[in-house]
Order: structure tokens, then C-alpha cells, then sequence
């Protein structure tokens, strides 16, 4: 039986690029193909679940599957102790829909060697293409009223209420590519680095492909929203007149990868059920290092910049790290404490490289957690997101009598108090001092709702206390217990535990 492939459009003066021809996905290919075969040895010296690596470069030796993982190195690093934990069974993939035992060594020797070549959202999509299911609808075919719509959306992507929830849905699901692909092109990055578009629209599938659309919160929607943010603050006069192209280009890409292949779960799950991501980075930063790495990987798989130096790519990784390791929570202290004394001592000097670096970190950190600074319709929707998923893994821990992370226990917090616990100890804290840096229109306009949505969140505590106290009216210990709720939130609001855009959570 032979499956078919839709070959991406191309000029026809132009040659099919050889990258083009060597992904599943573009091509025709027969199941007598060597694809079901043995794999070659070479290639797999060369390739490690999503990533392509040069056999010199030591960073990027790991795997990222999460099936039959084993790590090696060429500095001693010992293949990873599997531990018998029935968690780690579990395909993230079905990790909210099915919580069964399953096991990797059931699966047939065809499988395997598929893993062994796909990251595991690609080997998903792959699976469901093998079976039959058709892809994903593109969105040049779609309705013209919803592109229309989709267009005019684009028309005003810098303003502060952003739908993105309904840009998603006008753009079929596809709002990272198309609102990354939008921000490029408008910036003219594309012609000013080079970029091949084919390598281009490749690489923004790929990213949006690895996000897991089963996350109530960390998923694509979430990476195109912060996406659209960090635009805003791009936008903003202390930045847009000091920013060079390749600053803005850095910055939009870590925003579109700042939390690709995220689990759903944070990393104190990931180190208490000894998780081969924990092991890999030693229980330090462990999610932001895994989104990092799934990013260079996929710039090296599809050659985005493979015209540019060795060196210049180089720099571009690691810079590429240090923004996205910026958004871990458990690091906020350091880089507030960091940023009111640059304030403090009006020293910020942005004709200075690591200066502007820095802001740009900060700039991330701010889009990744500006949820309560949007206006309330969008501002709840993420709120109940973003908890949902806490409480999903609260469940999962319920389930294999796991010490339940603080915020994941549905029954003893509530959205409103995880909301106000981190607005008050995390969100205000970052943005006020924001603010003094770019003491804008937008600054105050976040400002202001955060105040609006965290006054609304008190009044639906009161609320559902004053239910709960009709209801039982011997039972003088809710409103104390809400507090307790409270307390615990903003506890865990300066500890790894911290809600909202957390990427330890």
C-alpha cells in the first residue's frame, strides 16, 4: 500500500530542496520503504529523537523521546537509570485521557525504530496520517469569511486585546504559525536574514506540531499568545528605537518556543518520579532546558540558518537558551532583584548588547506570565486554563498516592485564590517595575487591568463563601479555610510551585 504525501508549492524555476525530500511528511513512500526497515547505524549516530547533531557537539547529544530513552554522551554520561515508577509507563500524549499502565517494550519493533527517528508529537501526527486520518484542514482552503476575519485580526496584532483564542479558531488551529509567520514577514526578517520561506514555514510547523494540544494551558494557543505579546513590548518606544533586527528576531523566536514539548506537568513531578528529563539536566531548570534543546533541535533538523557561520549559529542557540531559561519562575527573585537595581541606579544603557539582552529576557518573562494583565474575558479564560492543568496533575498523583504538589489539589483551592496568590506575590511585583522602565500607555493599561481582574476574583471568593455559608451554617471555618487557600497559593507563588506561565508548572 502506498501513502501519499502533499509536496509544500514551490516555483517552478526553483529545485526541490534537499530537505524537503528527506522528511516523512513531503514525499511518497511505499511500506516496503526503508523507513520500516532497519535504520541505518550512521543515522542514528547522527539523529536522537527530534534532534540532528553534529557528532563533535556535545550539548546537543539527548534524546527527547519519552519512550525507550536512553542518554549518552561523549563526556561519561552513563545511560540513564530507568526508575520502575509506574508514571513513567505513561505516554504524555494520553496523559490526561488515559491513565493506564501501559509499557514501551510492548510495543511492536517497527514502532520503536519510529520513535527512535520522531519526536513525540510528530510520531503522533505520523501514526494518525499512517492510519488514514486525514491532516489537519490548511488554511488557504479554508472559508474565505474566516481568513478574511484571520486577516484583519493580523491588521491590528499590536493591539493589547488580542483575541487569540478567536484568532486560533479563525486560523483552524494554526495560530503560532501563522501569527509567527505574520511578525517575521512584517519585520522583514525573512529577506534581511535570508531566511528560505520553505525552511521557514517547515520549521513554524514543526514548533506548533512538538506544543501538546492536549494541555488545557501549556499548548500552542499559550505560545502564540506570548508570541503576540512580546510584539507589543517590541513595540514599545524605550525598545522599538534600541532593538537591532537580530535582537527582534530573537526574541519573537523564543517566544514561539519558550515552552515547546512541554509535559503538562512541573518539574517537581518530573524529579519525584524520577524522570529521565530531571535526570538529564541534573534537576535544575529542567523544562527550560528541555524547550531549549527541542528548539535547537528542530532549527538544526530543518536548517533554518544552516546559510548563516558556524559561529554566528552557534551564538544564535545560546542566546536563544538565555532567553528562554530567563522564564524559569524559580529564578524570578534574581532577575527582579537584577532589574530594580539597573532602575535604581538609571544605568541601563541599551547601545549595550548584554543590556539589551537582558531587557529582552525581561520582556519574555513579563509576555510569558501577562495573563491577569489582560482583559477580563481573555484573562479568566487563561486563569481556568492554567488550573485545570494544575489540578490534572494534582489528580495524577491522587491516582498513583503521590505527595499532591501544592495548587494541584482541586478540592482544597479554588482558581480565584491561586489567582490572587500569584498576582499578588509574582504579576504586580514584575510589571510595576516594568513600568518604571517604560512608563507607557500599555504599561498602565496592564497595570490596571490586573488590578480590575484581581478585585473581580475577591468578589467571586466572597461570592461562593457566602454560598457555602448559607448552605452550611455551623461551618464558621470557610472563610479561614479560603485564607488557608490563599496562603498556600502565595506560598507556592515565590517557591518552584509558582502558578501561571510557570514553566515548572
Amino acid at each position: 500500500m502506498e501513502v501519499c504525501y502533499q509536496l509544500p508549492v514551490l516555483p517552478l524555476d526553483r529545485p526541490v530542496p534537499k530537505h524537503v525530500l528527506s522528511r516523512r511528511g513531503a514525499i511518497s513512500f511505499s511500506s516496503s520503504s526503508s523507513l520500516f526497515g532497519a535504520p541505518d547505524p550512521r543515522q542514528l549516530s547522527q539523529r536522537r529523537g527530534a534532534i540532528s547533531y553534529d557528532s563533535s557537539d556535545q550539548t546537543a547529544l539527548y534524546i527527547r523521546m519519552l519512550g525507550d530513552v536512553r542518554v549518552r554522551s561523549q563526556v561519561g554520561f552513563e545511560p540513564e537509570r530507568r526508575s520502575s515508577h509506574p508514571y513513567l509507563c505513561i505516554d504524555f500524549r494520553t496523559l490526561h485521557t488515559r491513565l493506564g499502565f501501559g509499557s514501551t517494550s510492548a510495543s511492536s519493533a517497527p514502532e520503536r525504530r519510529i520513535h527512535r527517528l520522531l519526536s513525540f508529537q510528530r510520531y503522533l501526527h505520523s501514526s494518525r496520517l499512517l492510519r488514514g486520518v486525514p491532516q489537519q484542514i490548511p488554511l488557504h482552503i479554508l472559508d474565505e469569511d474566516y481568513t478574511g476575519q484571520a486577516r484583519c485580526m493580523l491588521e491590528k496584532v499590536g493591539n493589547w486585546n488580542f483575541d487569540i483564542f478567536l484568532f486560533d479558531r479563525l486560523t483552524n488551529g494554526n495560530s503560532l504559525i501563522t501569527l509567527t509567520f505574520h511578525l517575521l514577514n512584517q519585520y522583514g526578517l525573512v529577506e534581511l536574514f535570508r531566511v528560505d520561506m520553505v525552511k521557514l514555514w517547515r520549521f513554524l510547523v514543526m514548533v506548533q506540531e512538538d506544543y501538546h494540544s492536549d494541555n488545557p494551558y501549556h499548548n500552542a494557543v499559550h505560545a502564540a499568545d506570548v508570541t503576540q505579546a512580546m510584539y507589543c513590548y517590541l513595540q514599545e518606544p524605550m525598545l522599538a528605537k534600541s532593538l537591532t533586527s537580530y535582537d527582534i528576531l530573537l526574541g519573537l523566536l523564543a517566544a514561539a518556543t519558550h515552552d515547546l514539548d512541554h509535559p503538562g506537568v512541573n518539574q517537581p513531578f518530573l524529579i519525584k518520579t524520577d524522570h529521565y528529563l530531571a535526570t538529564l539536566y541534573r534537576n535544575t531548570s529542567v523544562l527550560e532546558n528541555h524547550h531549549w534543546k527541542s528548539a535547537v533541535g528542530l532549527l538544526r533538523e530543518t536548517g533554518l540558518f544552516s546559510h548563516l557561520p558556524a559561529e554566528d549559529r552557534l551564538n544564535m542557540e545560546r542566546e536563544l537558551g538565555s532567553l528562554i531559561l530567563a522564564t524559569d519562575i524559580s529564578r524570578q527573585n534574581d532577575y527582579l532583584s537584577r532589574f530594580r537595581m539597573h532602575l535604581d541606579q538609571d544605568n541601563l544603557c541599551l547601545s549595550s548588547a548584554s543590556h539589551r539582552h537582558f531587557i529582552l529576557q525581561m520582556a519574555l518573562k513579563c509576555a510569558d506570565i501577562c495573563n491577569p494583565c489582560r482583559p477580563w474575558e481573555l484573562s479568566k479564560q487563561w486563569s481556568e486554563k492554567v488550573t485545570e492543568e494544575f489540578f490534572q496533575q494534582g489528580d495524577i498523583e491522587k491516582k498513583y498516592r503521590l505527595e499532591v504538589s501544592p495548587l494541584c489539589d482541586r478540592e482544597q483551592n479554588t482558581v480565584g485564590n491561586i489567582q490572587i496568590g500569584f498576582m499578588t506575590y509574582v504579576a504586580e511585583p514584575l510589571f510595576a517595575e516594568w513600568a518604571r522602565f517604560s512608563d507607557t500607555r500599555l504599561s498602565q493599561t496592564m497595570l490596571g487591568h490586573m488590578g480590575l481582574n484581581k478585585a473581580s476574583w475577591g468578589g467571586l471568593q466572597q461570592e461562593q463563601t457566602s454560598v457555602l455559608e448559607e448552605a452550611e451554617p455551623g461551618t464558621e471555618g470557610v472563610a479561614a479555610q479560603g485564607d488557608g487557600d490563599t496562603a498556600t497559593a502565595t506560598g507556592g507563588a515565590s517557591s518552584k510551585e509558582t502558578p501561571q506561565g510557570s514553566r515548572e508548572s
